[in-house]
């Protein structure tokens, strides 16, 4: 049956749709502005929602209309509290309110964190492994008091176990403060890093700290810095510097300890080099430079480094090279990339690599022993999420890995390598309940429009009726080559429980079937992303998992902007739309070279600024750009006013433009945060909170209200 036939069939079945307030929504004004590019004109009447003093947004008439959007969602809330509060309850009472970590074992300390029964953040704790005696080194919840937004970016502890340094965000900015402790006396240390990226390592004498540091006024990663305990952060030391805004810099410590790997790349290039952790006043030595035009990543272990590296295969391969003499000639394939096996992440250990992969879409692990074969694990499921875990020492004999799937909750297994067995460490507690046998997952291929099979992954509980009749949810992303694993998400639950089919669209533009389909989703293919979503809808439609008209559909940064150009190019298809911190005003930001995140992206989404051809192409499917007076779904749009990834006024404009031009009555809400940034509100219960607004707002439009 196709598309149409069942269209045909299924208008009779008209859903109703959300509507709008008695009490009248927030009308942003319009103020004229044009502006000129390649013998065009850019026409944006809401430009003025973007405050000229970002990162500060201080503007009294910008905060005024977001703090009136804010409290028009708060209206259509107050006669569905009951339902958010049940949400709540419901999300809250599948977290384990004392949940803990697996232990992991580091330089002679056993370590661990554990919540307290109703905090919001962890409590770390160690032990010496010849004592039982337990110290908290970095108590979460504490410093958490001081600040309305707390988020721990980094933390590491120096080699002689004195010194705890931590990075954290306390409003949302990403730009974080580095503080450093003497854990001998719990005291602080006068050394306060500022403005920076947060990722941190001590070095080998416990005296210095290696951190990366944000460009002045930017967001941009500049340098790698080594700072020396006791010192000013004036006097700090570059150790490299990357001066192309379209690059960003950071480093990696070899799971050998004996290298910081220094890296400076963009979505399609990566420049990498050695410098030796015992002697970090030497001169970092090449290993691959911007010239050779690929992306690697590296790892380093029994006299070696190992790479994986996109240059002879888009699937990248694994080489190895001796660490004495590291040049690009003497890189030897240990596996050969292949068009079936994606491979993903390395880690090296004294007696094996693990190699985590994809093989036609299904996530695996893979083990080099340093003597014998090869071979993959045998997991629970094919279709789960499968990765590296947290694997401290370079000589431990097992590899930690994390794993889950649509119906398992997260879990943690140790596998030992001389045995060959997996011992499951920890799986994810649901104390309100949870039976995985009442739940059902399985993965479609659905036909995209220029031939290719777009892979979907399902969920839904058993009694599931598939004739159309039930409500479902879809969701995507489709950038950066961030596929979408097969994930567990105990808050899903709260739908499928109430009927709904919850699907993931593996659309281009991620990973998920390797390299290539993330190129096919980017850049001039941009559009085959929109593409694939609206036909995976299409073909749940025909195969009735749902009716159209009866799909919600949601999607967060990247994965907003293909809800909103969903929105734009099949309206009639949804019944309501979440577009979390959405990336809907393309154009606008890549034509910014100003904002401090605009020239990283250049590689990612194209450059307007020298390119007509690009700039025609951005205009063509940015959603903002590409709003007209016709009939939307109910939509609801967040943001957070210090975001410094998609700036607030991305979905203030779409959401002042969509009222003021939209034909329809129906609901239209926004929530700014006004104290957080792309990650809404801080605290594993805060962000609860916010997810309950969002799924009380998708229930109510498909007529759901308990």
């Amino acid at each position: 049956m196709s598309f149409l036939s069942a269209c045909s069939k299924q208008e009779v079945a008209v859903f109703p749709r959300l509507q709008q307030l008695d009490s009248p929504a927030p009308m942003a004004q319009q103020q004229k502005y044009t502006a000129q590019y390649h013998g065009l004109t850019v026409e944006d009447n809401y430009h003025w929602l973007k405050d000229a003093s970002f990162p500060e947004a201080s503007d009294p008439q910008i905060l005024t209309y977001l703090e009136q959007e804010n409290d028009y969602l708060e209206k259509f809330l107050a006669p569905h509290q009951t339902l958010v509060d049940k949400l709540f309850a419901e999300f809250k009472g599948r977290e384990d309110d004392s949940d803990s970590s697996v232990p992991w074992q580091y330089h002679g300390y056993e370590y661990r964190w554990y919540y307290r029964a109703g905090e919001e953040y962890r409590t770390w704790v160690r032990r010496k492994l010849d004592s039982q005696q337990e110290e908290v080194f970095l108590d979460e919840t504490q410093l958490a008091k001081q600040t309305d937004y707390f988020d721990i970016n980094d933390w590491d502890i120096s080699p002689d176990n004195r010194y705890l340094a931590y990075s954290v965000d306390v409003d949302g900015s990403e730009r974080t403060q580095i503080k450093i402790v003497d854990l001998s006396n719990n005291q602080y240390l006068p050394d306060i890093l500022v403005d920076a990226e947060g990722q941190l390592t001590f070095s080998n004498d416990s005296k210095s700290l290696i951190y990366t540091q944000l460009e002045p006024g930017k967001w941009r990663t500049a340098s790698v810095n080594l700072h020396t305990l006791g010192q000013s952060q004036e006097q700090d030391r570059v150790l490299a510097q990357e001066n192309d805004e379209e690059y960003s810099i950071g480093f990696e410590l070899t799971s050998s300890e004996e290298f910081l790997i220094i890296t400076s790349e963009n979505s399609k290039v990566t420049q990498a080099s050695a410098l030796p952790m015992a002697d970090l006043s030497s001169k970092a030595y090449p290993l691959v430079d911007k010239q050779q035009g690929f992306l690697a990543k590296f790892d380093h272990g029994n006299g070696h480094f190992y790479i994986l590296a996109n240059d002879t295969h888009i699937n990248f391969r694994l080489a190895k090279v001796d660490d004495s003499n590291p040049q690009y000639a003497n890189w030897q394939t240990v596996i050969a990339g292949s068009q079936q096996g994606y491979l993903i992440n390395l880690q090296t250990f004294k007696d094996f690599i693990a190699i985590n992969q994809s093989i036609n879409g299904l996530e695996s692990i893979q083990i080099l022993p340093n003597e014998g074969e090869a071979y993959v694990l045998t997991l629970p499921e094919d279709v789960a999420s499968v990765s590296l875990g947290a694997s401290a020492e370079f000589a431990q004999s097992f590899v930690r890995i994390n794993y889950g799937s649509m119906i398992t909750p997260s879990s943690v297994y140790d596998y030992d390598i001389a045995t060959r067995t997996l011992v499951l460490r920890k799986v994810k507690q649901i104390p309100s309940g949870y039976e995985p046998s009442q739940y059902q997952t399985k993965r479609v291929m659905a036909p995209s429009r220029d031939g290719l099979q777009i892979p979907v992954t399902l969920v839904y509980k058993k009694g599931f009726k598939q004739n159309g009749s039930q409500p479902l949810y879809l969701y995507g992303y489709g950038a950066y080559g961030l596929g979408i694993s097969p994930y567990f998400s105990s808050s899903r639950l709260s739908l499928l429980d109430r009927g709904f089919v919850y699907a993931v669209a593996h659309v281009r533009g991620g990973d998920e079937l390797g390299q290539q389909w993330y190129l096919e989703g980017k850049l001039e293919k941009r559009s085959n992303t929109f593409n694939d979503f609206i036909d995976v809808a299409q073909f749940l439609i025909e195969q009735n998992y749902a009716s159209q008209g009866n799909i919600s559909i949601g999607g967060r940064s990247a994965g907003g902007e293909l809800v909103g150009a969903a929105v734009i190019q099949a309206p009639e298809l949804w019944r309501s739309a979440n577009l979390g911190v959405p990336f809907v005003d393309v154009l606008n930001t890549m034509l910014d070279a100003k904002l401090p995140l605009t020239p990283p992206e250049w590689s990612e989404w194209g450059n307007p600024l020298e390119s007509k051809t690009v700039f025609e192409f951005l205009q063509s499917y940015s959603p903002y750009d590409n709003i007209q007076a016709r009939e939307y779904p109910p939509m609801i749009v967040t943001g957070g006013l210090n975001d410094p990834r998609v700036t607030y006024w991305e979905p203030a404009k779409w959401t002042a433009k969509m009222r003021a031009t939209k034909t329809d009555s129906n609901l239209l809400v926004m929530r700014i945060n006004m104290g957080a940034g792309h990650f809404a509100n801080s605290g594993r219960y805060g962000r609860l909170e916010d997810s309950a607004q969002e799924m009380a707002f998708t229930l109510v439009a498909h007529g759901i209200t308990k």
